[in-house]
C-alpha cells in the first residue's frame, strides 16, 4: 500500500467450486502449486480464475500459464494495479454486476461497496454457501505472533466474533443506500456457511452472522 510491504503474518484461502460439466472456479487463487494443481485437475478442468476484488489477482497469472485454457476474470482496477506492480497477468474478461452466463446457474453474486475495498461476492446456491473476501475478518489470535496479535485484538477482526474489514467501515456507511441494497440481496440468499479470504470461516448461523455484522447498514 502506497509503497510500503510488511509482512504480514496471514495466509489467503483460495475457494475452488465444481461447476457443471466439472468446470472449476477458482476465487482469489492462491500462489501456484504444481500437486495443488493435479490435484485440482483430477476434481476437473480449470476454468475461470477470478480476481474478486483488486488486492486478490497475484497469481491468477501463474495459473494461467499451467491452464492457458482457463478464462482470467479481472475485478476493477485489478488490471491497472498488475501493471504497476509488474505482475504479468493477461485477464480475458471482466466481472460486471450482470452474473455471467458462465455459472449463472450455480453462482449468483453481487458487489459491495467499499472505497478501494470493494469486492464482489458470489453465493454458490447448492451448498448455501456465501464466498467473501475481504469483507469480514476473523484471524484465529493463537496462530498470530506479537506484535500482529495485540493489534488485531485492538481491531476487534478475530474468531470466534469476527468484524468487518476496518478498512471497509467508513466507505460503507457514506455509500450506506448502496450497501444497505448489497445486505439484503445477500440476506435473500439465506446462506448457511460464510467462507473467506482471511481468518477461520463460519460453518453455522450464517445469517445470524451477517444480521450482526451489518446491523449499522439495516
Amino acid at each position: 500500500m502506497a509503497g510500503v510491504r510488511l509482512p504480514l503474518p496471514f495466509t489467503t484461502r483460495m475457494t475452488v467450486v465444481q461447476l457443471a460439466g466439472d468446470d472449476l472456479f477458482l476465487h482469489s487463487p492462491i500462489a501456484f502449486n504444481a500437486e495443488l494443481a493435479r490435484q485440482l485437475s483430477s476434481m476437473g478442468r480449470v476454468r475461470h480464475l477470478v480476481s474478486p476484488n483488486q488486492f486478490h489477482y497475484a497469481h491468477i497469472g501463474e495459473w494461467s500459464r499451467a491452464f492457458p485454457d482457463a478464462i482470467t476474470w479481472a475485478s476493477p482496477h485489478a488490471r491497472q494495479r498488475a501493471r504497476t506492480r509488474g505482475i504479468e497477468v493477461q485477464f480475458k474478461r471482466d466481472l460486471s454486476a450482470q452474473v455471467s452466463c458462465e455459472w449463472q446457474n450455480e453462482i449468483d453474486q453481487t458487489t459491495i461497496p467499499g472505497g478501494i475495498f470493494g469486492e464482489f461476492v458470489f453465493f454458490h446456491k447448492e451448498s448455501s454457501t456465501l464466498i467473501l473476501t475481504d469483507t469480514i475478518i476473523n484471524f484465529e489470535l493463537d496462530k498470530l505472533a506479537q506484535p500482529w496479535r495485540f493489534a488485531t485484538r485492538m481491531t476487534g477482526m478475530y474468531y470466534p466474533h469476527g468484524r468487518i474489514f476496518f478498512g471497509m467501515r467508513l466507505p460503507l456507511l457514506l455509500q450506506k443506500r448502496k450497501s444497505k441494497a448489497a445486505v439484503e440481496r445477500i440476506l435473500s440468499w439465506r446462506p448457511e456457511r460464510i467462507i473467506i479470504s482471511h481468518g477461520r470461516c463460519f460453518e453455522s448461523n450464517a445469517g445470524a452472522v451477517l444480521q450482526r455484522l451489518f446491523a449499522s447498514l439495516q
